[in-house]
């Protein structure tokens, strides 16, 4: 009896403990909307895009090289991390108007996380559309707007500038 005591709970008792003590470590992936917002809110600057039209690539453009005024390019994206999904589109270094507004656009931003999509405010197009996300990290976000009726679409490109 004790023979089969010994072979059958002793093992099974050190098993117990050597598991008993282990913590299992489950990663929390970063939903888009964290890596869009950080913690309070995020920063972005437009760094670049690409335009795609039927099929032909432009290659990365920088925005240094856009035909467009710099008032327009330097601008500054910020998402917040609140439940009403704050962003504002704010002067970057180079005012058009030196009377403008620092914060010229106060909307909302939305995400889904489901189909990578991502709705917001972009000051080069001067308006909101809904943009596919295409890389999003805690640094780079790219998106894509497609236009299905002319087989084109337009990507920007984005650094994040200030996170908190």
């Amino acid at each position: 009896m004790r023979q089969l005591i010994r072979l059958l709970l002793l093992p099974g008792l050190v098993g117990w403990l050597i598991s008993g003590c282990s913590e299992k470590i489950e990663p929390k992936p970063y939903t888009y909307s964290q890596l869009l917002t950080g913690t309070e809110k995020k920063t972005w600057r437009m760094v670049s895009v690409v335009i795609l039209d039927d099929g032909n690539s432009s290659g990365v453009i920088p925005v240094s090289q856009l035909n467009s005024p710099t008032c327009i390019t330097d601008d500054l994206l910020t998402f917040y991390a609140d439940a009403e999904h704050k962003f504002e589109a704010s002067e970057g270094a180079t005012k058009c108007n030196a009377s403008d507004p620092d914060v010229y656009v106060t909307d909302t931003w939305n995400v889904v996380n489901a189909n990578a999509t991502a709705e917001f405010y972009i000051p080069l197009l001067n308006g909101k559309y809904p943009w596919i996300i295409k890389n999003l990290t805690e640094t780079v976000l790219t998106v894509e707007y497609y236009f299905g009726d002319i087989d084109a679409s337009y990507r920007f490109t984005f650094n994040a500038v200030t996170t908190k």
